[in-house]
């Protein structure tokens, strides 16, 4: 089983929203990954 710290998704959007602060034109591509990384950690926590 994968435990993921109760923080990580805040800091996951504070990362993304600093750097689509900085680089706008990435903002497709934080968001893409973004819900990847989510649906990925959601999809591992109930195996």
């Amino acid at each position: 089983m994968i435990v993921v710290h109760p923080m990580a998704n805040f800091i996951f959007s504070l990362v993304a929203g600093i750097l689509i602060l900085i680089f706008p034109s990435i903002l497709n591509y934080i968001v893409a990954l973004y819900l990847i990384l989510i649906g990925l950690i959601g999809i591992l926590t109930r195996m």
